[in-house]
């Protein structure tokens, strides 16, 4: 069955680094969008980063681009997000998402069903 649970959240200073997991089985071999969205309370999911498991390329939120790095090891059936130089506004709970799909964006998976549960990063400055 498939199932997507991210770990590797935990606090860290500005600046540092952190990196998240996900175990995506059950979507790395079909065509999915998959990927990492956050949720702040009080605010609208935000897509952070998608990768497309058929290949072809990656996309990034705003916020991420530059700083955030996504990859997909599918032999491991896991999803990766490797966060750089990071600030109090990535402060949240990351959470994988997928969406089947022939495209990718980071848009398309704000909207996703399958999610799983997520992982809180908490930034202090």
């Amino acid at each position: 069955q498939a199932q997507l649970a991210a770990s590797g959240g935990g606090s860290v200073q500005a600046g540092g680094s952190l990196s998240l997991s996900c175990g995506a089985f059950g979507y790395t071999r079909s065509s999915y969008c998959i990927g990492w969205i956050r949720q702040v309370p009080g605010k609208e999911r935000e897509g952070v980063a998608a990768i497309y498991t058929m290949g072809g390329g990656s996309w990034y939120g705003d916020s991420a681009k530059g700083r955030f790095t996504i990859a997909l090891d599918v032999a491991k059936n896991t999803l990766y997000l490797h966060m750089n130089r990071l600030n109090a506004e990535d402060t949240g709970t990351y959470y994988c998402a997928a969406v089947a799909s022939d495209t990718c964006t980071t848009e398309l998976l704000i909207g996703a069903r399958d999610s799983g549960q997520g992982t809180q990063v908490t930034v202090s400055s």
